[in-house]
């Protein structure tokens, strides 16, 4: 099967099967899913809605949590990955947001990335969740998934070339979807260490990338 056979069965079948579909994270507010989109990086989604309630009710907006020093912020998210490292950037971020936009998480590309721990993926999440920009985030669901279905090239070695040759394959409409297509079939179905192939409804054409 070529390439663009594949990418119009996998289409194909989530457009009938999941047309509607946006993140398993739970947030209220844009900032709010800035905030979990931050804490999730090497963190299940599952572990961040467990936090983040409690962290969202004390410090709703960029203005209250730019109010709030890393140490008052690490109690809440103690227990995610890093937390650190991502209580340190909350704080950082939050205040970058209220002294520079006006405590409202901007929609340009460039402007995401300056905000402290914010990367590529996270940009593109707020992009495409928050503003329906055509924008896919490549994190290690859609990086694995993207590969062992030949979705992209053994070449796209970074999660950068998976991101562009996904966009490059994918109409412009179906790409932030696409994105929550590739993640729940990395999460469910196509897991890292034991994949349920028999589950699979691409397991008839699928290369059996797997490493």
């Amino acid at each position: 099967m070529k390439r663009t056979e594949r990418y119009q069965y996998v289409l194909n079948y989530y457009r009938e099967q999941m047309p509607k579909v946006t993140t398993e994270l739970q947030f209220g507010s844009v900032f709010q899913l800035l905030v979990a989109t931050l804490l999730s990086a090497q963190c299940t989604d599952k572990r961040i809605n467990q936090v983040t309630p409690a962290l969202f009710r004390q410090y709703p907006d960029a203005a209250s949590m730019a109010k709030a020093d890393e140490t008052e912020l690490f109690e809440y998210i103690k227990s995610v990955s890093y937390p650190n490292a991502k209580a340190r950037h909350l704080a950082q971020m939050a205040r970058m947001l209220v002294d520079e936009y006006d405590g409202e998480v901007p929609t340009d590309f460039n402007d995401l990335v300056r905000l402290p721990g914010v990367g590529r993926k996270t940009a593109n999440v707020v992009e495409a969740v928050a503003y329906g920009q055509a924008s896919m985030p490549v994190d290690t669901h859609v990086f694995r998934v993207s590969h062992r279905l030949g979705l992209v090239s053994k070449s796209a070695t970074t999660p950068y070339h998976v991101e562009q040759e996904l966009v490059r394959n994918i109409p412009q409409d179906d790409v932030a979807k696409a994105h929550h297509w590739l993640l729940l079939h990395g999460r469910y179905i196509c897991t890292s260490r034991k994949p349920h192939c028999e589950k699979c409804p691409f397991d008839s054409f699928c290369p059996k990338n797997i490493k």
